[in-house]
């Protein structure tokens, strides 16, 4: 399980509109998941930007469930949910 700080610095992407995202879900939804839940946005913090871009514009679904349900909490709080 990562620190804190470390997942701060993990969410700090190349693309400007993914770190808001990803430090806003890390603020407001991460606490609230369970261990597995949290397991899993770790594990999507070390998939390349493009891959996570491409899930959340609904271009290509994840290829695991449990990352397919970060990426629709995400695009929830974004706004990018339907």
């Amino acid at each position: 399980m990562l620190s804190a700080k470390q997942l701060q610095w993990r969410c700090r992407r190349g693309v400007r509109e993914l770190d808001v995202l990803l430090t806003r879900f890390l603020d407001e939804v991460y606490p609230r998941l369970d261990e597995q839940g949290q397991n899993t946005f770790q594990r999507l913090l070390e998939i390349q930007d493009p891959t996570i871009m491409d899930w959340l514009f609904g271009k290509l679904p994840a290829d695991d469930e449990q990352l397919q349900e970060i990426i629709d909490q995400l695009r929830l709080i974004s706004g990018l949910s339907k």
